[in-house]
């Protein structure tokens, strides 16, 4: 049997893409790339928002399309089988099985049956095959959230917070660690909140304690924090560490606390204000990213301009700013969506570029600075290495590195590099000669 595995979505999702290889090379199942080799294909999907629904509908549609040229099987799973499975039963016959997230404690018998090969039911037990970078992998860390943002859909889709159980958590950044992993990536829905479902208390500082120590592990980078469960404690663990770096991604959503409280954001402009100062004063580089929505119903034009004053207070090092859209099964559904859309257009345009203009400027901070960078390829047309430093998460949205370099390097090494000089969100720089 061969198979053809397609991720869509979010860093999660592809986590889960990857526990789902894992059983299939367990199960001897050769995964293959193209459509013309394949016996079956299996799509985790996204079903977050209306553009990835729909990127995802029309992944499986293409896909069903084969069938008509000797592909005998379609198998969709992830969040849009899960948000919509008897719907997409009744609309889509083509596909032979929807396995919604609830089904994936049974993800091996389900695949045996449809598949007709035996894949042993170890889902998030057999090793991950890791399908991207070998030298970087994300750490689920728990899955689901109980924040209940009004805008948002993931508490419906992927259920309540559950924490992964910390030494298996260690267990698994050991082995990626054994397979040449050298940067982990801790993802959840809300990592901040890592343990909170156990005990009510927080437990990230412990954990990340625990995976400091592991030898080959070189960065540690925790995406996803909420501004008002970033204890001291935390900021301090991250100071002491020898591998955590003070690269802290939190989504803040907006700069009023009109619009806050109307998002079912906890805490407020203030404290997204002082915690941000907290972790610049802790660190002599710290990394500060975030995500704003523009267009929220009810936002007045000041209260756009409380979220143009936050951009310009914090000055944010990366920041991502989106319209606000109506999601069914949320609770701002039913508010009315009374911003138009030209005026959410303009209002993200004016965010990104007043955070251009701040990134530009403070991106200059770094020239003359040597820094860690890891290499990830190199220009054939310049000869110069490709890469990033502590600034710049793996997602592709922050930037890169591009340096120039005698030394012979292959992806996945570490080199040093003074920056100097800066092309939008990028860095340029020479490596430092050995003495």
């Amino acid at each position: 049997m061969k198979v053809g595995v397609i991720s869509l979505g979010c860093a999660k999702n592809l986590v889960d893409t990857e526990n789902l290889l894992g059983i299939l090379k367990a199960g001897n199942v050769e995964v293959v790339t193209s459509w013309k080799d394949a016996d079956a294909v299996i799509i985790n999907t996204c079903g977050f928002i209306e553009s990835a629904k729909s990127e995802a509908i029309s992944t499986i549609l293409e896909a069903a399309d084969h069938k008509q040229e000797g592909l005998q099987k379609l198998i969709v799973m992830g969040c849009l089988a899960e948000r919509y499975k008897p719907q997409l039963e009744q609309e889509m016959p083509e596909v032979d099985r929807f396995i919604s997230i609830d089904e994936y404690k049974n993800l091996g018998s389900i695949l045996s049956e449809v598949l007709g090969v035996k894949i042993p039911n170890t889902y998030g037990k057999a090793p991950r095959v890791l399908s991207g970078k070998p030298w970087m992998a994300y750490l689920k860390i728990a899955d689901g959230c109980d924040n209940r943002c009004s805008y948002c859909a993931i508490p419906n889709i992927r259920g309540p917070l559950r924490s992964m159980n910390e030494t298996d958590l260690v267990h698994e950044a050991e082995q990626l660690a054994a397979s040449g992993v050298k940067e982990l990536n801790l993802i959840a829905q809300d990592s901040s909140r890592y343990g909170f479902d156990r005990d009510h208390q927080l437990h990230l500082s412990e954990l990340l304690k625990k995976l400091d120590q592991i030898d080959g592990i070189h960065w540690i980078r925790i995406l996803y924090l909420y501004p008002d469960e970033i204890p001291d404690d935390l900021i301090q663990t991250i100071h002491d560490s020898r591998h955590v770096i003070p690269y802290f991604d939190i989504p803040v959503q907006h700069g009023s606390d009109r619009m806050l409280k109307a998002m079912h954001r906890r805490g407020s402009r203030a404290e997204i204000i002082e915690r941000c100062a907290k972790i610049r004063a802790s660190f002599d580089s710290p990394v500060i990213r975030t995500t704003l929505i523009a267009g929220f119903p009810g936002e007045t034009e000041e209260d756009h301009q409380e979220n143009l004053s936050l951009v310009e207070t914090v000055r944010f090092d990366h920041m991502g700013a989106f319209t606000y859209s109506r999601e069914e099964d949320t609770p701002s559904y039913a508010l009315e969506d009374d911003v138009p859309s030209e005026v959410k257009e303009q209002r993200k345009a004016e965010l990104m570029n007043l955070q251009m203009k701040i990134a530009a400027e403070d991106r200059k901070k770094w020239i003359g600075k040597t820094e860690e960078v890891l290499i990830e390829g190199r220009d054939g047309l310049t000869g110069m290495y490709l890469g990033r430093s502590c600034l710049y998460a793996p997602d592709g949205v922050d930037g890169m590195v591009r340096f120039r370099s005698n030394v012979p390097h292959e992806a996945g090494d570490f080199a040093m590099v003074t920056f100097t000089k800066t092309a939008g969100q990028n860095l340029l720089g020479e490596e430092v000669e050995h003495a």
